[in-house]
């Protein structure tokens, strides 16, 4: 205990920043991919075949390779094909690589976003959507205004558990050189010649935010079951 008491007390900014930017990191890639995935979840319980098509594909793939391999094709095909991203301290971090560490989790999850989305779509009534358009609306605001509203409370223990494993997941980014949790655990365990130490702090730390994320989630979905039953 002595020995991780020390760690702490030496390096506990060190960790502190690498926490922010773990969130900084999830956080981002949550927002992103339940638009992305909300986006291919429509595309892929459409009538209209190409875009069934191009869901259904991204999905399959994505889901079928590694995340530790999207990293390193984002962060080495983002410069071939002319993205050019501004090179800034963020937190410590070279911005390009935080961006493409982003971009890399964001084309992940949303693979995963989309199936939990098209799943809560088609657990709601079509009757919902049938009366929707009986009083006048399109089907574009029956989706946005009944349907998709339905949808999140059904799909909100689904999407707090990926925004667990998003927080996890972060820690892929750490071969590019993003400074996220596992990253500087490394650097500390290389500095501090202990290796078995900071691998407790960093396990202690993912587990805080993963409950704290995951009380949050429970709450929010009593009151909603609470909501509903008034």
């Amino acid at each position: 205990m002595g020995a991780i008491a020390d760690i702490v007390s030496k390096y506990s900014s060190m960790f502190g920043v690498a926490a922010v930017t773990t969130l900084l990191l999830s956080v981002f890639t949550v927002l992103f991919s339940f638009i992305i995935g909300s986006l291919l979840s429509v595309m892929k319980i459409s009538s209209i075949k190409p875009l069934r098509w191009l869901s259904n594909v991204y999905v399959e793939f994505i889901r079928g390779t590694p995340l530790l391999v999207q990293v390193y094709v984002v962060f080495y095909g983002l410069p071939l094909i002319g993205v050019s991203v501004p090179s800034f301290d963020l937190l410590g971090n070279d911005f390009s690589r935080l961006f493409a560490g982003i971009i890399a989790l964001v084309v992940n999850s949303s693979a995963y976003v989309c199936e939990i989305v098209r799943g809560g779509i088609l657990s709601i009534d079509s009757g919902q959507m049938e009366a929707a358009r009986s009083i006048g609306f399109s089907k574009v605001q029956s989706m946005l205004l009944i349907i998709f509203p339905q949808t999140i409370k059904n799909i909100l223990p689904a999407l707090g558990n990926e925004f667990v494993s998003v927080i996890k997941n972060s820690s892929q980014v750490s071969v590019i050189g993003v400074a996220e949790l596992m990253y500087t655990t490394n650097t500390i365990r290389s500095i501090s010649f202990r290796s078995f130490e900071p691998l407790i702090i960093v396990s202690v730390i993912y587990f805080i935010m993963t409950f704290i994320i995951s009380s949050v989630i429970k709450r929010l979905e009593l009151r909603l079951a609470v909501s509903d039953r008034k």
